[in-house]
């Protein structure tokens, strides 16, 4: 089955990375419009900033910061915690909601974003491309991460394992962590990408098609997978659990995290508390985060069930593993040339700086 899915997007800004396929930048949310914060949260979520205090100094040289953030929805956004900190540094916090990685990473390279949270995927296609991006701190994972990211087909699809998908079309965003997830889980069935029909379109926009039985194979992740589930419209031939991957990233512009060092590090300190009283907090996190992605509380436990949370330091180990991830899209001939991850890197006084204590022991 040949079935077209036709996108439909409020804004766009397209750009062409050399070598490789573009890919359109949907933005969900707006930038330049400072995030709402919110009164009240279940436990003391909102008040995890209040007494961390820090003075403005020369790794501060910014008024304003700029995040983006995916679909799936951010803690750090719903619940303030930055806000609240930086305030007193006159600091601002602005928000962009980008569909996936990719798109996000576009609008870090066109200088619309400051920092963004991204799979292993998307800072790989970005360096390819040129983008002038660093590695600012890594996620942790656990022998369960990946239960999130899944390849299924409709209920009623013949389909019964990978296999099987030889010869399909098969959805999923181009330069994503799907687009890894599908290339380690063809080669453990004997395939390769040629093997397969790929057809690149975001996960918000081949969801309703999919839903539907219009989309033969789906890459996917969580909010979209568990909408899906909900509905009784999805069959997981497999989730992405055992895949080794290195985990998520936050990515900064190079220029942005040389400059403000101090302001990065109560960042990293604000994500990782956050994250740590997600991992404690699972059904008050997913009662926050609930109504902010406009999700009934039962899909958004799922999704905040299956999430990894909690940070881990840019180390040697972690980013010889996101090297081998490089080497998986070279040996494939999907990126033009075999970027060194070492290039996209800080110097190491520059992480010893912005990496909290408790981060850099784990």
């Amino acid at each position: 089955m040949r079935s077209r899915i036709k996108i439909h997007r409020r804004q766009f800004v397209r750009i062409v990375l050399p070598g490789l396929v573009g890919v359109s930048t949907a933005v969900l949310g707006s930038c330049g419009k400072p995030a709402s914060t919110v009164s009240s949260s279940p436990n003391a979520a909102t008040n995890i900033a209040a007494n961390s205090g820090s003075s403005i100094g020369s790794g501060i040289k910014t008024k304003v910061i700029r995040l983006g953030f995916q679909q799936a929805g951010d803690l750090v956004k719903v619940t303030g915690v930055l806000e609240k900190r930086l305030e007193p540094l006159g600091v601002k916090v602005e928000w962009a909601q980008f569909v996936q990685g990719p798109q996000l990473m576009e609008a870090m390279n066109v200088d619309k974003i400051d920092l963004g949270s991204v799979g292993e995927t998307p800072p790989i296609f970005a360096q390819a491309a040129g983008a002038q991006i660093v590695y600012v701190v890594g996620s942790k994972t656990t022998p369960q991460t990946g239960k999130s990211s899944i390849i299924a087909v409709p209920p009623e699809s013949p389909i019964q394992k990978i296999e099987d998908i030889k010869g399909q079309e098969v959805y999923f965003q181009k330069a994503s962590a799907s687009h890894y997830f599908i290339l380690i889980a063809l080669k453990e069935a004997g395939l390769s990408i040629k093997d397969i029909k790929v057809r690149s379109i975001p996960n918000v926009e081949a969801r309703a098609a999919f839903i539907e039985g219009k989309v033969p194979v789906w890459v996917s992740s969580d909010p979209h997978y568990a909408i899906a589930e909900k509905l009784g419209r999805i069959r997981v031939l497999r989730d992405s659990v055992g895949t080794n991957s290195p985990g998520g990233y936050y990515v900064g512009r190079r220029k942005f995290a040389e400059e403000n060092p101090e302001l990065l590090k109560i960042v990293i300190e604000e994500i990782d508390k956050i994250e740590q009283w997600a991992e404690a907090n699972r059904t008050d996190a997913a009662k926050l985060i609930a109504p902010e992605q406009k999700l009934d509380l039962d899909v958004m436990q799922k999704v905040i069930d299956r999430r990894t949370f909690g940070r881990r330091a840019i180390s040697p180990d972690l980013i010889r593993d996101q090297q081998r991830v490089v080497d998986v899209f070279f040996e494939n001939a999907l990126i033009p040339k075999r970027v060194n991850v070492q290039d996209a890197l800080l110097p190491s006084d520059l992480y010893a700086a912005i990496t909290p204590q408790n981060i850099s022991q784990r």
